[in-house]
């Protein structure tokens, strides 16, 4: 096939793709205005964080397959795709370790101020008794919304930690409230009795058009307590939880913002981003070496099933 690398990809499984006999044409740094100019006779396109848009499937002559190098699809306009016979397939699970030890150490880090700590040293002021006033995380409790592979990850690491986790009752197959147990997660009846109890919210849910963390959302939420996101900058209604965070001294950690830049670095000015209560990330979330060689693996998978006329990981519209 000809493919169109439209993302970061390592140069490990490019040299891997050309030696199964396909032509790659790595363009990292395309984004969702620039990427129909270069689908003319491709084949395939892989994307990570690159938005693929109506209009640019337009301009695709050739374009049989479009594999999101991990989970989320919502940058996509799958039905679009599938409506011209596209096969639209995605790499579920593949970096969900690596962004829920990043929900943990957003945790570890606000609990403990550890980014503030690094300022002050960098700034050339020692202040031990501001920064000895961490409450600590063992027995502390933790809600987990989006029981997936990313909630369940975290749900291991927090007990490790000592921390109690939560989550709501819905209804499951057999193999997920199994898992769900084994993890030692404790089932609450609904989001408000969730939300009543914890001390750390962290939300693992994915985008389906609706925002999640709302004033109503945030109104349950303990004073003091903690907001963990690392899904979509979407589910959050930022002016809202600038309100919350003002109001009952809620902190947050957030890897994505709803209006964060298209491309790899920038200026960025986000009134949620800069409040004192946020410890922020640069949308790093599934961006570990580990991940990325996992995400890597698959997406060739998915290439070599297709060529043998397998569908893998097909994503469907609902």
């Amino acid at each position: 096939m000809r493919l169109l690398i439209a993302d970061k990809y390592p140069q490990s499984h490019l040299e891997l793709l050309a030696a199964g006999g396909h032509e790659c044409d790595f363009q990292p740094s395309l984004t969702a205005d620039d990427l129909g100019a270069a689908l003319a006779g491709i084949e395939g396109l892989v994307v990570r964080s690159t938005g693929v848009t109506d209009q640019a499937l337009e301009e695709a002559d050739s374009l049989r397959l479009i594999i999101r190098a991990g989970s989320g699809t919502n940058t996509i306009a799958v039905k679009a795709a599938i409506d011209r016979g596209i096969q639209v397939s995605n790499v579920p699970g593949r970096n969900a370790v690596a962004v829920a030890e990043l929900a943990m150490g957003l945790i570890i880090a606000i609990d403990r101020n550890i980014p503030d700590n690094v300022a002050e040293l960098r700034a050339g002021n020692w202040d031990k008794a501001r920064f000895s006033a961490a409450q600590g995380i063992l027995g502390r409790k933790l809600g987990i919304v989006g029981m997936g592979n990313i909630g369940l990850a975290l749900a291991y690491r927090a007990v490790a930690f000592g921390m109690d986790v939560f989550g709501v009752v819905k209804e499951r197959s057999a193999a997920a409230s199994s898992l769900i147990a084994d993890a030692g997660i404790v089932l609450v009846a609904d989001l408000e009795a969730l939300l009543a109890t914890c001390d750390v919210v962290s939300i693992h849910t994915p985008y389906a058009g609706d925002v999640v963390v709302d004033a109503e959302f945030l109104g349950h939420m303990r004073p003091g307590s903690i907001l963990i996101n690392t899904a979509r900058g979407e589910l959050v209604d930022e002016d809202a939880l600038i309100a919350a965070m003002e109001a009952k001294d809620i902190r947050a950690g957030l890897d994505i913002f709803r209006d964060e830049p298209a491309a790899p670095s920038g200026p960025f000015h986000s009134k949620l981003a800069s409040h004192p209560n946020v410890y922020g990330t640069h949308h790093i979330g599934a961006s570990t070496a580990q991940a990325q060689t996992a995400v890597a693996d698959e997406v060739i998978a998915i290439i070599e099933a297709f060529g043998r006329g397998e569908a893998r990981n097909v994503v469907e519209v609902k």
